[in-house]
């Protein structure tokens, strides 16, 4: 509750002092962000991220951040669907945080194309996680399975069988779970599951959060 008023109270005070930027202001665009830039004034900042709020207000801003709600073993068994792309930021700096809602929803867009293109879909991506620490998983329809842990602590999912070891995190969210990668590690599974390993798009993928620091991405997955 104290985390929840604090932000509520600087977001209050930011919005005071950032009067000058303009309602018909266009922000948040694949084509014009500037989010990712640190030298960008605080008021366009904040004016995106106002305007992005919606009717969710702070508790959308939230969503792209790993680690304010606590996830438990209990809550991640079972089988999970993706559902759509999925990122988060590892910062809980308030502007960071708003700032990077704006750039979590550009990214998403972006992955959305690539992973489109790859053909990953509801019905041939999922993941198992069962109770005794096996899992099976599907990604563009090729299977693997094998052992898995995940330390709650640090929200961190580590997924072992014979065609790969990969680390992920994992990120409640209000319909689901996501499960996020650093990029390279991303790259990672893609390359191995896929035939397209030399493909351009799992290569853009790779590089997609080099621009932003702490940017976990990956899959928002649902039962």
């Amino acid at each position: 509750m104290k985390k929840i008023t604090f932000i509520i109270m600087a977001a209050a005070v930011l919005v005071v002092s950032s009067c000058g930027f303009g309602t018909g202001q266009q922000i948040g665009t694949a084509s014009g962000t500037t989010t990712n830039n640190t030298s960008a004034s605080s008021g366009s900042t904040l004016g995106g991220v106002l305007s992005n709020m919606g009717t969710s207000g702070l508790g959308n801003v939230l969503t792209s951040v790993l680690g304010l709600d606590k996830v438990t073993l209990n809550q991640i068994t079972g089988t999970w669907r993706y559902h759509q792309p999925g990122c988060a930021f590892t910062s809980q700096d308030l502007l960071a945080k708003a700032g990077g809602e704006m750039v979590a929803s550009e990214v998403k867009q972006k992955l959305q194309g690539h992973f489109q293109t790859i053909g990953i879909t509801s019905g041939n991506t999922y993941l198992t996680l069962n109770q005794n620490k096996t899992f099976s998983a599907s990604v563009d329809g090729k299977k693997f399975s094998g052992n898995y842990t995940f330390d709650e602590s640090n929200y961190k999912l580590t997924l072992s069988s014979l065609l790969l070891n990969i680390n992920c995190y994992v990120k409640k969210n209000s319909d689901g779970i996501g499960i996020l990668f650093e990029a390279s590690k991303l790259l990672t599974l893609l390359q191995t599951m896929s035939a397209m390993s030399g493909n351009q798009t799992l290569q853009t993928i790779g590089t997609l959060s080099k621009s932003y620091d702490g940017l976990r991405i990956g899959f928002d997955m649902t039962k």
